[in-house]
C-alpha cells in the first residue's frame, strides 16, 4: 500500500456473561475503505475468561468468534454479510449488540501499512 490511508479499527471483546457487562479483549479489526481491506487478529485467553465466569462456555465463545472472523475475512462460508465490501462488513460487525462477542466503538487513524497497524493494535489491546 502506497502512502498514508485513513483506517478505522475496533477492539473485539468476549463477554461471557452479557448481563454483567464484563469483557476480555480477544482481538482487533482494522478497516480501510479506500483499499477495501478488513484485517483482523484474535487470541482467546481462556484464563481471563474463566476469571470473569468460572462456568464460561469457552467452546461457544470460540465458535462465535470463528464466525465473526469468517465475516471479517469475507469468507464465503460465513454469512451473507461476508459477500459485502470491507467497509460494510466492518459496519455490520461493529454495530452495537448485546451478545457474547462485541466490539468497541470504531476509532480512526492514518497508516502506511495496515498489517503493521493491526499487529500494533493487537499487542496494545489484546497482548
Amino acid at each position: 500500500m502506497q502512502g498514508k490511508h485513513l483506517y478505522e479499527y475496533a477492539v473485539v471483546r468476549a463477554v461471557p456473561r452479557v448481563e454483567r457487562e464484563e469483557f476480555v479483549n480477544v482481538g482487533v479489526m482494522v478497516c480501510c475503505k479506500k483499499t477495501n481491506e478488513l484485517l483482523c487478529k484474535f487470541l482467546i485467553s481462556r484464563d481471563k475468561l474463566l476469571a470473569l465466569d468460572k462456568e464460561a462456555d469457552l467452546s461457544t465463545i470460540e465458535t462465535y468468534l470463528q464466525s465473526f472472523k469468517q465475516v471479517c475475512q469475507g469468507d464465503p462460508n460465513g454469512s451473507p454479510i461476508s459477500h459485502q465490501d470491507a467497509a460494510s462488513r466492518f459496519r455490520w460487525l461493529t454495530a452495537m449488540r448485546s451478545s457474547i462477542i462485541q466490539t468497541s466503538r470504531p476509532h480512526v487513524g492514518f497508516a502506511d501499512d495496515l498489517e503493521e497497524v493491526t499487529r500494533d493494535l493487537f499487542d496494545k489491546f489484546v497482548g
